[in-house]
């Protein structure tokens, strides 16, 4: 199997399962710049930066058999990032903390992240409120409420098709949006469903 941009998840999948080291290598220089890059930005760091995406990848290898047909390897792999990179933040903050008393880090790490979650569900609610009315509508029932297209069009009575196009624009108008405020819309929402 050849390095090549573009390349199907599924017969990757396939191929890491049978333990072929090449789709692994044709992942790891399809994304391994881009992690890099990712995780330097959050990080400041690129010694940290590396580990967080040798880990990602190794996480990868070792869970080979356990990943879903469905699988999309740089969805899987940026939210991987993502995570280690949260953890590794922590840890950095534990240890500017580690001399306080327990209760006071406990304390410090929860208003952290809470603060953090209300920016997050503020900048969210900020994007949905400019999106046109119907297409907000059928974004919450979709991402919110976890309504299929199918049910989201018999619920408004309107067809499938009518769903699928709304909720491409809106995917389209958030994830500008978001980029243009330094987040990723994937993560941003699996970040938010994660804390709720």
């Amino acid at each position: 199997m050849k390095a090549a941009r573009t390349f199907s998840d599924y017969v990757c999948l396939t191929q890491l399962r049978a333990n072929d080291s090449q789709a692994f290598d044709v992942l790891f220089h399809q994304f391994a710049p881009g992690l890099c890059r990712f995780a330097t930005s959050h990080l400041k760091s690129a010694a940290d930066a590396e580990e967080v995406v040798q880990d990602c990848f190794l996480k990868l290898w070792e869970k080979r058999h356990e990943l879903t047909d469905d699988v999309v390897f740089k969805t899987y792999l940026y939210t991987s990032a993502y995570h280690a990179i949260l953890k590794q933040l922590r840890r950095q903050q534990y240890w500017v903390f580690e001399d306080c008393h327990e209760e006071i880090l406990i304390e410090e790490n929860f208003l952290s992240s809470q603060a953090e979650f209300h920016e997050l569900e503020q900048l969210y609610q900020a994007a949905l409120a400019q999106l046109p009315p119907r297409r907000r509508e059928i974004f919450t029932l979709s991402r919110q409420r976890g309504l299929s297209y199918a049910n989201i069009a018999q619920e408004l009575n309107i067809s499938v098709k009518s769903v699928e196009t709304q909720m491409t624009h809106a995917l389209k108008f958030l994830r500008i949006y978001f980029r243009a405020h330094g987040i990723s819309l994937i993560l941003l929402l699996a970040l938010l469903s994660a804390v709720e």
